[in-house]
């Protein structure tokens, strides 16, 4: 995964964008420019795997560059790795120096990187493989990915798609290996005097089995069209050759992310996104249009009915009473529906998360919809996610202590501890996991132990902190109560029948908020396991908002329908129907991995699908606590808005 980026809030705030670039330019992502002649590093990354030619993804892992079975040519001083970003790491970066030399508008020829190499059987046999399962090379230079041009024949529009092709295969399935690049570079002039900045970077991979570079004399680059075959019956001469050209372009600087970020059939992105917020927002204000007139309905009898001298009423009016009462539930239930839930530590502790979930991920869709989070900044949208979700250690603690406290709960410092450490622990522990199934294949996408101690020091030095003292002050607060008393005596609860027994009715609740972001998830899946950019901001927030909306509003009319039928055990039920919305999103991950992915092996397996049940259980977390909170603003509502005896 590269970055995940959301975009488009207020017209003004569009219109306000481009001034506003003009005047200045981000923290870390200020343009460089370079003198006629002058060296512009060319850095390589790790290879990742993406789709082959059958449309398929038979991978999961990225390898290092260096990685001795490709042998491709390291600097004269060793390579030197360069410095990332936290976010970079985590997501797989493994930028380091190489031997490429280019210089500043001056064209190269035909130049080698060192003598020929020798691929042993081996080695041929796991670069072949490589080749095969569509793994692609990853430059950067001056920060701009290196990409091959491709054309989208819908749009009829040529487009830089990041990373270029090992090898390929020829028309016999056979690979042939990429050994000489044409590396294209387009450079825009900032002033006369002769500054120039790197707007754009091309590779024309081509395999040539007659180029010929040894020792210090002339490279040789062969001719096209011969294609270099790797045997695995023996071993094979490499020699890897490149030529460098400069042309001059009317992009800006500003404006040179725009060609790599191309949308693939934008109209039936557009067509299948409005068609689910207009299904939805259509649903969601006819159910809320029924449920108000219903309610309004409901408290003007009972409080009419209260307003009676019951004394007074002679046998005809007391029967209507009976009648309202069989016919409107609800009203019923009004001195249990406050009482504490099962496992009340383990609710609040879950809608505590919940909530710092909710926050973070406001935040971060806020901060990417006005371009503070920049692809141009690699990983910092990720770096930006951890500390902002450790930022908000203090809501989640908070929270927590304030409905575990509600719910009339007395271990306070068991709430306090289990806050910050059960769902971050679980997830850290899964993720923990996952990565020495990664490290055991030897993949570079293992996260190093280093990078392990600084999550563990984020955690526990700025989250856990945060989140004791928000708890602290929480449990400083008055308790919460209900507008109505609860008795003594539980109520029983009549057995429910049809969609509100509890699997049907989790299953129906979850399945709108999951229509809501269907079209975007898949966007995500494909540039999550693709290793590609995603930029789709304005989509992500559109999305995002009616996920809350329809979360909220499906889960209010859930607990509707229960208090009419005189089930008060509302707020598991409200939980688990919101957050059912995670378990379709590990059942799309599941299709996803049916139809486009095909692996061949346990280990990419266990990988994906323990990847895609961690992203679910976050999904699972964020959404049963907005339709929770929503349920318990439901319920304040209404019970506060009759009149009790």
């Amino acid at each position: 995964m590269r970055y995940i980026n959301p975009s488009a809030l207020l017209a003004s705030v569009f219109l306000a964008i481009p001034s506003l670039s003009a005047a200045f330019y981000l923290p870390g992502v200020a343009p460089t420019s370079y003198d006629e002649g002058q060296p512009v590093p060319l850095y390589v990354n790790h290879l990742t795997p993406g789709l082959s030619r059958d449309d398929q993804l038979h991978s999961v892992f990225a390898y290092d560059y260096y990685h001795p079975a490709f042998h491709f040519c390291e600097p004269k001083d060793g390579a030197k790795d360069v410095r990332e970003s936290l976010g970079s790491i985590l997501f797989g970066d493994r930028i380091r120096t190489s031997p490429f030399e280019l210089n500043m508008a001056k064209n190269e020829t035909c130049k080698s990187t060192c003598s020929a190499v020798t691929f042993d059987a081996r080695s041929a046999k796991f670069t072949n493989r490589r080749i095969a399962q569509g793994y692609n090379i990853n430059w950067l230079v001056d920060g701009l990915p290196a990409a091959q041009l491709n054309f989208d024949r819908v749009t009829n529009t040529n487009f830089y798609n990041p990373g270029f092709y090992l090898g390929d295969l020829d028309e016999s399935g056979q690979p042939f290996l990429n050994n000489h690049f044409d590396i294209v570079i387009d450079y825009h002039r900032v002033s006369a005097s002769g500054q120039y900045r790197v707007v754009g970077v091309l590779v024309q991979p081509e395999s040539r089995a007659d180029s010929r570079a040894v020792g210090d004399a002339p490279p040789d680059c062969g001719t096209p069209g011969n294609a270099l075959k790797l045997t695995e019956d023996g071993d094979t001469a490499v020699s890897w050759t490149y030529s460098v050209y400069w042309r001059e372009s009317n992009t800006a600087w500003a404006t040179r992310w725009d060609k790599y970020l191309h949308v693939y059939d934008p109209k039936i992105h557009w067509f299948s996104l409005i068609n689910s917020a207009v299904f939805v927002v259509f649903l969601v204000g006819m159910v809320s249009v029924i449920l108000v007139r219903a309610l309004r309905k409901d408290i003007a009898r009972y409080n009419r009915l209260d307003s009676m001298n019951l004394e007074d009423l002679d046998g005809t009016s007391a029967a209507v009473e009976d009648g309202i009462q069989e016919d409107s539930g609800w009203k019923l239930v009004h001195g249990d529906v406050f009482r504490c839930p099962k496992s009340p530590m383990l609710l609040s502790v879950m809608v505590g998360n919940g909530a710092q979930l909710f926050m973070m991920t406001g935040v971060t869709v806020a901060f990417s919809l006005l371009g503070l989070l920049s692809p141009a900044n690699r990983g910092f949208l990720a770096t930006a996610i951890l500390l902002i979700s450790a930022l908000f250690g203090c809501v989640g603690g908070y929270v927590s202590a304030r409905v575990y406290k509600a719910f009339g709960g007395e271990a306070w410092k068991r709430n306090i501890i289990m806050t910050p450490l059960l769902i971050p622990g679980f997830i850290f522990g899964v993720f923990f996991l996952l990565n020495l199934f990664v490290w055991a294949k030897g993949s570079s996408g293992a996260v190093p132990f280093g990078t392990m101690v600084s999550l563990i020091l984020i955690w526990f030095v700025i989250s856990m902190p945060l989140s004791v003292g928000g708890s602290w002050i929480g449990f400083k607060q008055s308790a919460l109560e209900g507008p109505t008393k609860t008795n003594q005596i539980p109520r029983q609860v009549p057995p429910m029948s049809g969609s509100l027994r509890t699997i049907p009715s989790i299953l129906l609740t979850g399945i709108l908020p999951f229509g809501a972001i269907f079209v975007e998830l898949y966007f995500i899946m494909t540039s999550l396991w693709t290793s590609k950019i995603y930029y789709m901001f304005g989509f992500l927030f559109l999305c995002y908002g009616l996920m809350i909306i329809t979360s909220a509003a499906t889960t209010v009319l859930l607990v509707y329908f229960l208090l009419c039928a005189e089930n008060y055990r509302w707020h598991w039920r409200a939980f688990t129907g919101a957050g059912m919305t995670g378990g379709y999103v590990f059942l799309n991950a599941l299709i996803f991995w049916a139809t486009r992915v095909s692996f061949g092996g346990l280990t990419g397996t266990v990988l994906y699908v323990g990847y895609s049940a961690l992203i679910a259980f976050v999904v699972f977390i964020l959404t049963g606590s907005i339709g929770f909170f929503a349920s318990w603003a439901f319920i304040h509502r209404i019970y506060g808005s009759i009149k009790i005896d």
